[in-house]
Protein backbone atom coordinates (compact mmCIF):
# COMPACT_ATOMS: atom_id res chain seq x y z
CA UNK A 1 0.00 0.00 0.00
CA UNK A 2 1.60 3.30 -1.05
CA UNK A 3 1.90 6.23 1.29
CA UNK A 4 -0.86 8.82 0.82
CA UNK A 5 0.53 12.21 -0.07
CA UNK A 6 -0.86 15.37 1.39
CA UNK A 7 -1.70 17.82 -1.44
CA UNK A 8 0.65 16.22 -3.88
CA UNK A 9 3.76 16.52 -1.71
CA UNK A 10 6.38 13.79 -1.52
CA UNK A 11 5.95 11.43 1.41
CA UNK A 12 7.97 12.26 4.49
CA UNK A 13 11.12 10.30 5.11
CA UNK A 14 11.36 8.37 8.29
CA UNK A 15 13.61 10.19 10.75
CA UNK A 16 15.94 8.02 12.71
CA UNK A 17 17.37 9.24 15.98
CA UNK A 18 21.10 9.29 15.28
CA UNK A 19 23.02 8.31 18.39
CA UNK A 20 26.66 9.19 18.95
CA UNK A 21 29.06 8.01 21.59
CA UNK A 22 30.95 11.15 22.58
CA UNK A 23 32.71 13.03 25.34
CA UNK A 24 30.87 15.45 27.59
CA UNK A 25 33.19 17.98 29.21
CA UNK A 26 33.20 18.64 32.94
CA UNK A 27 35.84 20.02 35.30
CA UNK A 28 37.48 23.40 35.81
CA UNK A 29 39.08 25.58 33.20
CA UNK A 30 42.41 24.02 32.29
CA UNK A 31 41.54 20.78 34.16
CA UNK A 32 39.20 18.88 31.85
CA UNK A 33 37.31 15.80 32.97
CA UNK A 34 35.03 13.98 30.57
CA UNK A 35 32.02 11.69 30.74
CA UNK A 36 31.68 9.18 27.94
CA UNK A 37 27.99 9.25 26.97
CA UNK A 38 25.56 7.98 24.37
CA UNK A 39 23.68 11.06 23.14
CA UNK A 40 21.48 12.24 20.32
CA UNK A 41 23.81 13.88 17.80
CA UNK A 42 21.49 16.90 17.59
CA UNK A 43 21.82 17.71 21.29
CA UNK A 44 24.45 20.08 22.64
CA UNK A 45 27.90 18.79 23.57
CA UNK A 46 27.26 19.11 27.29
CA UNK A 47 23.49 18.74 26.99
CA UNK A 48 21.07 15.85 27.25
CA UNK A 49 22.35 12.32 26.93
CA UNK A 50 20.76 8.89 26.79
CA UNK A 51 23.21 6.97 28.97
CA UNK A 52 26.48 7.61 30.78
CA UNK A 53 28.96 4.89 29.82
CA UNK A 54 32.03 5.96 31.78
CA UNK A 55 34.60 8.64 32.56
CA UNK A 56 37.89 9.84 31.08
CA UNK A 57 40.46 11.88 33.02
CA UNK A 58 43.33 13.10 30.81
CA UNK A 59 45.00 15.03 33.66
CA UNK A 60 46.85 11.99 34.99
CA UNK A 61 49.70 10.08 33.40
CA UNK A 62 48.62 7.59 32.11
CA UNK A 63 45.07 8.86 31.63
CA UNK A 64 42.40 7.23 33.81
CA UNK A 65 39.52 5.62 31.94
CA UNK A 66 36.55 3.92 33.58
CA UNK A 67 34.10 2.40 31.12
CA UNK A 68 31.12 0.05 31.16
CA UNK A 69 32.28 -2.16 28.30
CA UNK A 70 29.11 -4.22 27.91
CA UNK A 71 26.84 -1.17 27.58
CA UNK A 72 29.23 0.44 25.10
CA UNK A 73 29.18 -2.74 22.98
CA UNK A 74 25.37 -2.75 23.06
CA UNK A 75 25.22 0.84 21.80
CA UNK A 76 27.70 0.07 19.02
CA UNK A 77 25.66 -2.96 17.96
CA UNK A 78 22.53 -0.78 17.84
CA UNK A 79 24.31 1.52 15.39
CA UNK A 80 25.69 4.32 17.56
CA UNK A 81 28.64 6.08 15.96
CA UNK A 82 31.59 7.09 18.18
CA UNK A 83 33.43 10.36 17.61
CA UNK A 84 37.12 10.15 16.74
CA UNK A 85 38.42 10.65 20.28
CA UNK A 86 35.81 8.33 21.74
CA UNK A 87 36.66 5.69 19.15
CA UNK A 88 40.30 5.86 20.28
CA UNK A 89 39.27 5.48 23.93
CA UNK A 90 36.94 2.58 23.10
CA UNK A 91 39.69 0.88 21.14
CA UNK A 92 42.15 1.43 24.00
CA UNK A 93 39.73 -0.21 26.44
CA UNK A 94 38.92 -3.13 24.14
CA UNK A 95 35.29 -2.30 23.34
CA UNK A 96 35.84 -2.52 19.59
CA UNK A 97 37.61 -5.87 20.03
CA UNK A 98 34.73 -7.20 22.10
CA UNK A 99 32.24 -6.05 19.44
CA UNK A 100 34.34 -7.77 16.80
CA UNK A 101 34.42 -10.99 18.82
CA UNK A 102 30.65 -10.77 19.39
CA UNK A 103 30.21 -10.56 15.61
CA UNK A 104 32.30 -13.72 15.28
CA UNK A 105 30.08 -15.47 17.80
CA UNK A 106 26.95 -14.45 15.86
CA UNK A 107 28.46 -15.83 12.65
CA UNK A 108 29.42 -19.07 14.38
CA UNK A 109 33.18 -18.70 13.96
CA UNK A 110 33.71 -18.71 17.74
CA UNK A 111 31.90 -19.91 20.79
CA UNK A 112 30.98 -17.49 23.57
CA UNK A 113 33.63 -19.04 25.85
CA UNK A 114 36.38 -18.72 23.22
CA UNK A 115 35.49 -15.09 22.61
CA UNK A 116 35.53 -14.29 26.33
CA UNK A 117 38.84 -16.13 26.73
CA UNK A 118 40.44 -14.11 23.91
CA UNK A 119 39.10 -10.89 25.34
CA UNK A 120 40.40 -11.66 28.85
CA UNK A 121 43.85 -12.57 27.43
CA UNK A 122 43.94 -9.23 25.63
CA UNK A 123 42.87 -7.38 28.79
CA UNK A 124 45.60 -8.98 30.91
CA UNK A 125 48.24 -8.18 28.27
CA UNK A 126 47.03 -4.58 28.07
CA UNK A 127 47.05 -4.23 31.86
CA UNK A 128 50.63 -5.54 31.97
CA UNK A 129 51.68 -2.84 29.49
CA UNK A 130 49.95 -0.13 31.55
CA UNK A 131 51.59 -1.36 34.76
CA UNK A 132 55.01 -1.39 33.04
CA UNK A 133 54.49 2.20 31.90
CA UNK A 134 53.46 3.26 35.41
CA UNK A 135 56.54 1.60 36.93
CA UNK A 136 58.83 3.23 34.33
CA UNK A 137 57.32 6.64 35.10
CA UNK A 138 57.77 6.05 38.83
CA UNK A 139 61.41 4.99 38.33
CA UNK A 140 62.10 8.11 36.26
CA UNK A 141 60.45 10.27 38.91
CA UNK A 142 62.48 8.61 41.71
CA UNK A 143 65.73 9.07 39.74
CA UNK A 144 64.91 12.74 39.18
CA UNK A 145 64.22 13.25 42.90
CA UNK A 146 67.50 11.49 43.81
CA UNK A 147 69.41 13.65 41.33
CA UNK A 148 67.86 16.83 42.75
CA UNK A 149 68.69 15.71 46.29
CA UNK A 150 72.32 15.01 45.34
CA UNK A 151 72.60 18.43 43.68
CA UNK A 152 71.13 20.09 46.76
CA UNK A 153 73.59 18.26 49.03
CA UNK A 154 76.50 19.35 46.83
CA UNK A 155 75.30 22.96 46.89
CA UNK A 156 74.93 22.88 50.69
CA UNK A 157 78.43 21.42 51.14
CA UNK A 158 79.91 24.06 48.84
CA UNK A 159 78.09 26.79 50.77
CA UNK A 160 79.36 25.39 54.10
CA UNK A 161 82.92 25.06 52.74
CA UNK A 162 82.88 28.66 51.51
CA UNK A 163 81.59 29.94 54.86
CA UNK A 164 84.01 27.88 57.02
CA UNK A 165 87.26 29.92 56.39
CA UNK A 166 85.44 33.16 57.08
CA UNK A 167 84.30 31.81 60.43
CA UNK A 168 87.82 30.60 61.33
CA UNK A 169 89.40 33.97 60.45
CA UNK A 170 86.76 35.73 62.45
CA UNK A 171 87.40 33.52 65.47
CA UNK A 172 91.19 34.11 65.27
CA UNK A 173 90.67 37.87 65.05
CA UNK A 174 88.31 37.87 67.99
CA UNK A 175 90.72 35.77 70.04
CA UNK A 176 93.53 38.28 69.32
CA UNK A 177 91.26 41.22 70.10
CA UNK A 178 90.16 39.69 73.38
CA UNK A 179 93.76 38.95 74.28
CA UNK A 180 94.75 42.59 73.55
CA UNK A 181 91.77 43.88 75.47
CA UNK A 182 92.65 41.79 78.47
CA UNK A 183 96.30 42.97 78.30
CA UNK A 184 95.20 46.62 78.28
CA UNK A 185 92.96 46.10 81.28
CA UNK A 186 95.82 44.78 83.34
Amino acid sequence: MPLINNRGRAPHKLIFMPVKLRLQRHGKKGKPFYWIVAADSRSKRDGRFLEKLGTYNPNTNPAQIELNIDNAVQWLEKGAQPTDTTRTILSHEGVLLKKHLAGGVKKGALTEEQAEEKFQAWVTEKQAKIDAKKSDLQKAKDAEVAKALAAEKAANEARIAAAAPVVEEATEDTVEETAEASNEEE
